[in-house]
């Protein structure tokens, strides 16, 4: 097996959702080990002074279709979100919530395939609590803590600290103190992670 390396994902960002399709095809198949690394993809984007994609009209309509395109070549179920951009600021604190508790691998799962297979209305909070309900978690409790001052300030070292090795985008791999950017670099960071 190749050794761990790091994904830096946002639920916002499509591209993250297929890299993270085929990171658990590669991880079934036991082929690599990869560290889930929340970031929040705004603040990113704000730290380098980047205008996301999603707020240039002519990257925007280019990504529906190019979306579409990976998604049918690799077989990944996928619906573009009619309600994108989803807000993921809580999602992504989330994340590092199920983190503490052992689910995250469950929760990120389920998160993604909300968004981006079934085009879940994630701003709508009844949706998120009717999916963490289904999953056997409390969203009162959740969401108190994800909301506290130790997980605020933890999401936003995780993104100053993904700033401060030059990721600028999600999906990023990292590995070897190199960066892959892009779902399509995920072959790429695999063999660099066999060195």
């Amino acid at each position: 097996m190749s050794k761990t390396f790091e994904f830096y994902f946002d639920f916002v960002s499509p591209y993250s959702f297929i890299a993270h399709k085929e990171i658990r095809k590669l991880e079934k198949k036991n082929l690599i080990k990869v560290r889930y690394k929340p970031v929040l993809l705004g603040g990113l984007h704000n730290l380098h002074g980047i205008k996301a994609p999603a707020f240039i009209p002519s990257k925007a309509k280019f990504m529906i279709k190019d979306c579409k395109l990976i998604t049918e070549k690799k077989r990944i179920s996928f619906k573009f979100n009619s309600y994108f951009p989803i807000k993921t600021l809580n999602l992504m604190r989330g994340s590092l919530v199920a983190e503490e508790d052992n689910f995250q691998n469950y929760y990120i799962d389920k998160i993604f395939d909300s968004v981006w297979k079934d085009g879940l209305n994630m701003n709508d909070q009844s949706i998120i609590d009717k999916i963490l309900k289904n999953i056997n978690v409390n969203p009162k409790t959740f969401f108190l803590r994800l909301n506290s001052e130790s997980i605020k300030n933890l999401l936003k070292k995780k993104t100053s600290e993904a700033f401060d090795k030059g990721i600028f985008g999600a999906p990023t791999f990292f590995v070897n103190n190199k960066i892959f950017w892009g779902q399509d670099r995920l072959d790429y960071a695999l063999t660099e992670s066999k060195k």
